[in-house]
């Protein structure tokens, strides 16, 4: 089979984007297994084949959810998208994700080609220059961004839906289509108030939409379906600018306080980092946006997908010099231990979080998520799960089959490589079946069918399992050892195998192995000065991957004590986990619980009939038969009373006595477990449900009415 060196064929070139996050929080599972992890296994089967990619992505650091951030944080949105810029760009890379370059819309260089191309469009003739209504806040003075609009979604009834998206149910939404809308701002209702803003004119773009949308009917079931969806329906016109006060600013005369609408400069931000990209590795950025023969690919989550399909392309194709995305292979969306992903109520797993706790354990996430992608529809991630596939799968299947090698290696042939003598029929059937695997799970990943590509790699783990117990080569060395040198060679050369088509999917496994087969691994740039000449350079690649001649004979290999490529994860790491989540889910509950409404209004005579005086706790106990019941006698002035409050799993006995408290002292007598109660102690609920004693800050004497 041809290597590197031997193609001379100008590689197919392709640009593959990652969506632009917004920069206003940290990365959860939900982005990696809805955009990122399927980028970065197909970006890295496609430099394995040999291809030019060009993997672009970056933080999107413009728009209204940046400003509601800094709002929030009591924080300018620049120092907002500074901070999550670093933290996401670092956690990518300790994650493993391959991006050629990872920058920023705020950039300078960002703005000037988004300001170009706004222009071109303007000098074309393609905006329409519109004065509409659209929701002012009055008390705020000013106008309201979808996301500065919450209100009742028109589909599910979601009382806290977004002017632009319902995360309920996922709706796309324009501001005026909400019932009850109020301001973010200032929580009033907002008015309707005129303003001027630049339309791309999508409805006269549609039969242009329409040919490029039907010419792709091999995209993915949920993608054509949605983008026909928006057809049917009829394309309107979409505003290009908006009315704020963070973003690019509109390029043309008197627009003071308007800027490019963050749809219209984030995709443009692929464009422009590639446009980075290319200055700094001495490359032509046009051939990775203006060659036709170039493919474009974007990588996205359901909700971003008529951005991708339509307006973007439709941006294009007004400007009409690039070239129009060749897929869009979107996501459904991962939802976590049977609940949505939200980062608004901090349920989810975040990525920074689990490099700190489950250090050198990237690919076990890759694995979890790889396995349970939301391909097709929305699919939910478990830490349970999570457990069973490193336990059940890596651990079990795919380590135990390379340990098993390395021991069986080390333990007959003192490490090294034996020489395989000839085979037999079983043997080439097994030979047959793994040249299987690399065109098996290609074509899964040319596909976009990841889950399976992945279901393919661990089988051939798998096959190696099956041709040890197969073979029992620890039964025949004694009497057959060069059929057992055959033997441990095949399966050496399986692993060898593993360690090529396993690298897109898990690439920090791949590198380990790839160190206990004896070899080191080099990159595009050579070798690293500091190795000896005489060192064995690993250099396959998918178009080795098959062969059965990868590690030469007498390869010394690593000492298997030092080398599990996974080990177990305990029950108390998981159930520490999940205890993570829901005290989580219980703190922002605590912390969103709304203060009850007030009670319908009285008149001071009804509160005046209240007697309400402050008494001492003399005596304490639990009721027998209930457990919420406490029984106290207070000292109330005049005569000791029996209270009988329903405290017991807030209160101890022991801790009431002596307590001086505010009672009520006229209630009607109350007959409770056979016992007369004669008052009511009063407590404060806090919002977690917990009771906090109402008590004079210093002492009172007994029976001292409260008014």
């Amino acid at each position: 089979m041809n290597t590197k060196e031997d193609m001379t064929e100008t590689p197919q070139k392709y640009t593959v984007t990652a969506a632009l996050i917004y920069a206003n929080g940290p990365i959860h599972i939900g982005h990696l297994a809805g955009c990122y992890i399927p980028a970065d296994i197909y970006v890295r089967y496609l430099r394995s084949k040999g291809a030019d990619v060009a993997f672009i992505s970056g933080t999107d650091e413009h728009g209204v959810p940046i400003t509601v951030k800094a709002r929030k944080e009591g924080k300018t949105p620049q120092e907002v998208v500074d901070f999550y810029y670093e933290q996401i760009k670092k956690s990518f890379a300790d994650f493993g994700i391959s991006f050629d370059i990872y920058s920023r819309t705020s950039n300078q260089s960002h703005h000037k080609v988004s300001q170009e191309i706004f222009t071109t469009l303007y000098d074309k003739g393609y905006f329409d220059e519109e004065t509409s209504e659209q929701y002012f806040d009055e008390v705020a003075q000013q106008f309201l961004a979808d996301r500065y609009i919450v209100g009742e979604c028109p589909v599910c009834g979601n009382p806290n839906a977004y002017g632009d998206q319902c995360e309920k149910c996922g709706s796309t939404l324009s501001p005026t289509e909400l019932k009850n809308p109020r301001s973010t701002l200032s929580g009033s209702k907002p008015i309707m108030k005129s303003t001027k803003n630049w339309y791309l004119p999508l409805d006269r773009m549609q039969p242009d939409i329409e040919k490029y949308v039907n010419s792709h009917k091999e995209w993915k079931t949920n993608v054509f379906g949605q983008c026909q969806s928006w057809l049917k329906d009829g394309l309107r016109p979409r505003a290009m600018t908006r009315d704020l006060d963070w973003g690019i600013s509109v390029p043309l005369p008197d627009t003071e306080g308007k800027v490019l609408y963050v749809w219209f400069d984030a995709p443009i931000g692929y464009i422009t980092f590639t446009q980075e990209w290319a200055a700094q590795n001495g490359k032509n950025w046009e051939d990775y946006w203006k060659n036709e023969s170039t493919k474009l690919v974007h990588f996205i989550g359901k909700d971003n997908i008529v951005f991708h399909c339509i307006i973007f392309p439709a941006m294009l194709m007004a400007e009409g010099s690039y070239i129009l995305p060749d897929n869009v292979p979107a996501q459904e969306f991962m939802n976590l231990e049977g609940d949505k992903i939200s980062t608004s109520r901090n349920w989810a797993v975040w990525l920074h979080e689990y490099l700190e706790e489950f250090p050198n354990k990237q690919d076990v996430l890759r694995y979890a998520l790889s396995a349970n992608m939301p391909e097709s529809k929305d699919n939910d991630f478990t830490w349970k799960d999570f457990q069973t596939k490193n336990n059940s799968e890596l651990v079990g299947i795919f380590g135990n089959f390379v340990n098993r090698v390395l021991v069986l290696v080390n333990k007959y042939f003192e490490g090294e490589l034996p020489k395989p003598s000839e085979f037999t029929d079983y043997d080439h059937t097994i030979i047959e079946a793994i040249k299987t695997f690399p065109v098996s799970i290609g074509n899964s990943i040319d596909t976009f069918r990841f889950r399976e590509a992945l279901a393919s790699m661990i089988d051939l783990a798998r096959l190696g399992n099956k041709y040890l117990a197969d073979t029992e080569p620890w039964k025949i060395i004694k009497t057959d050892p060069q059929r057992v040198g055959t033997i441990l060679n095949l399966s050496s050369q399986i692993v060898a195998n593993l360690a090529i088509l396993c690298e897109p999917f898990l690439p920090f496994t791949s590198k380990r192995i790839i160190d206990i087969l004896g070899f080191i691994k080099i990159d595009s740039e050579g070798k690293p000065n500091d190795y000896e000449v005489s060192a064995i350079y690993w250099k396959y690649n998918w178009l080795d991957a098959g062969r059965i001649d990868l590690v030469p004979n007498s390869q010394p290999l690593a000492n298997e004590l030092d080398n599990y490529l996974f080990e177990k994860i305990e029950d108390d790491v998981i159930e520490k986990q999940v205890k993570k989540l829901q005290e989580s889910k219980r703190m922002n509950e605590l912390e969103n619980a709304k203060v009850p409404a007030l009670k319908e209004t009285i008149q001071y005579d009804d509160f005046a009939k209240m007697d309400i005086r402050i008494g001492t706790i003399l005596e304490a106990e639990k009721l027998p038969k209930s457990d919420k019941l406490l029984k106290f006698l207070v000292d109330d002035g005049f005569e000791k009373r029996t209270i009988l409050s329903g405290i017991a799993k807030h209160f101890s006995p022991e801790e009431m006595i002596g307590k001086q408290v505010t009672f009520l002292a006229n209630l009607a007598p109350r007959k409770m477990m056979g016992i007369e109660s004669n008052g009511m102690i009063l407590m404060a609920e806090n919002r977690d449900g917990s009771l906090a004693l109402l008590q004079p800050h210093k002492e009172v004497w007994n029976g001292g009415p409260v008014s």
